[in-house]
């Protein structure tokens, strides 16, 4: 009688001459991911940008706010026109709607002359080196489908996320840290989906890092082991490896087994590295203070972004920055109370410019993608008294670095900001161009899973390469 279990792997092998287990070997061979998944590996082309920080303001800042200057709602506040609504109950009628003009004046900046409100004076002073996409459009009415299909390119699918895709394409430039780290996410509107690897092996889902509480920066959690010291914790992890590698002799070629390997490796290598790299308190006060970090309302999201330079600067490849909370409506997502973007735009704006000033200051900006934006816009029309509704027809985010051209605006909405009108770009578009300026295809950055072939573009996508340089 057999001792051990007996897997579908193990019958394959051992019924019809072994034939059965040769034919999957094929299927594996020609499918799976080769092992030690997260060393680095080649781009397809040359890469514009080595990694990329996602600043996600959840919620949905409204553009007619903050980047995208439209004069018409200054002179025609409050007038009622007929418009074609995006919610169910008024999409395909027109009914008529009142302009609400933005509640910031707008002044003009750097050698572009850029209009940004008086919302975000720190991240007016960098215009020059970033690009304006006021042409953008998406899938979904709701936050919840809107925030999955900006991660995944999916709306209600279970879909990798964006960073898992490039983990996955690319592998890690740092085997003691994760190739896709995510900071402060939200379990809410998507949760862990918004930074899971759904059927990708394991090894490339985010790695969840809590929110910046302590006055030194965040803590993985589970990282050390205050009962154990650094030799016993070693003496384990050795035993625990050759347990493994006996289990992984006898199921050779079994992904899920060897995935599972990996990411016990990597936990070891994180125990030595990740406390480090969470630790704030080497960072000079002068650093500390282009953050806003000793400063109350930007302490929070200012350490977010200090953490995300460390890491880029460490080699993690992708890096979320999450605005978010747990509340059933996202910060930026302001129905009747818009005047409470101002709280919103004060805590982020100045950690925002701090990074990047901080990146191009340490040289990292060149080859760091960084990518501002939230999972809609608002409308141009109010919303009870002084509010804004959801809009994905049209809205603005903006890019930096990684060598996108800089001191640009690409498209536009219509003349009151409802809908994009000219050079629209699609989040599959958006999509395309963050994975070309990585050096990755985004119709060739595929893998097979339940018969046919995936990718985060589905069959949708073009690159916007007149953003670059």
């Amino acid at each position: 009688m057999c001792s051990k279990e007996l897997s579908r792997r193990s019958l394959l092998k051992s019924v019809a001459c072994g034939f059965g287990s040769l034919a999957l070997a094929g299927i594996e061979s020609a499918n799976a991911q080769s092992l030690k998944s997260l060393r680095a590996r080649p781009s397809f082309f040359p890469q514009r940008a080595k990694r990329v920080i996602f600043i996600f303001m959840a919620g949905g800042p409204s553009h007619v706010d903050t980047f995208d200057y439209k004069p018409e709602l200054f002179s025609n506040d409050s007038k009622q026109i007929d418009f074609v609504g995006v919610r169910t109950n008024t999409f395909g009628k027109a009914s008529k709607r009142t302009l609400m003009k933005p509640l910031w004046d707008f002044k003009q900046y750097g050698q572009t002359g850029k209009h940004v409100s008086s919302l975000f004076p720190h991240i007016a002073q960098h215009v020059d080196e970033l690009a304006f996409i006021h042409s953008m459009h998406t899938e979904g009415v709701a936050h919840g489908p809107s925030t999955l299909f900006m991660h995944t390119g999916a709306t209600n699918l279970v879909r990798p996320s964006m960073g898992s895709w490039i983990s996955y394409g690319l592998g890690t430039e740092n085997h003691n840290l994760p190739a896709f780290v995510t900071i402060s996410p939200s379990s809410s509107k998507g949760g862990p989906r918004n930074y899971g690897n759904a059927f990708l092996p394991s090894i490339y889902q985010g790695t969840a890092l809590g929110r910046a509480g302590n006055a030194n920066g965040a803590k993985i959690r589970n990282v050390d082991n205050a009962m154990l010291s650094d030799s016993q914790r070693k003496s384990r992890f050795d035993l625990l490896q050759k347990l493994n590698s006996v289990q992984s002799s006898d199921y050779s070629q079994d992904d899920e087994l060897e995935a599972t390997i990996e990411n016990y490796e990597l936990a070891w290598r994180m125990q030595m590295e990740a406390p480090e790299l969470t630790d704030l308190s080497k960072e000079t006060k002068a650093t500390r203070g282009i953050y806003g970090i000793d400063e109350k309302p930007t302490e929070d999201f200012g350490k977010q972004c200090l953490l995300a330079r460390r890491m880029v600067e460490r080699g993690v490849r992708f890096v979320s920055v999450n605005y978010s909370d747990e509340s059933a409506n996202p910060r930026w997502d302001q129905h009747n109370n818009m005047p409470k973007h101002a709280d919103h735009a004060r805590a982020t704006d100045k950690p925002v410019a701090g990074l990047l000033q901080d990146l191009k200051a340490r040289g990292l900006l060149e080859d760091t993608l960084v990518w501002w934006g939230g999972e809609f816009g608002r409308t141009p029309f109010s919303q009870g008294k002084d509010g804004r509704d959801h809009n994905p027809r049209g809205f603005t985010v903006f890019l930096a670095g990684g060598g996108i051209k800089p001191g640009i605006s690409y498209g536009s909405t219509d003349e009151i900001g409802g809908i994009a009108v000219d050079k629209r770009v699609h989040m599959h578009d958006l999509h395309a161009t963050i994975l070309y300026a990585m050096g990755l295809d985004h119709e060739k950055l595929t893998y097979n899973y339940a018969g046919r072939n995936f990718r985060l573009t589905d069959v949708y996508g073009r690159v916007v390469k007149e953003l670059f340089s």
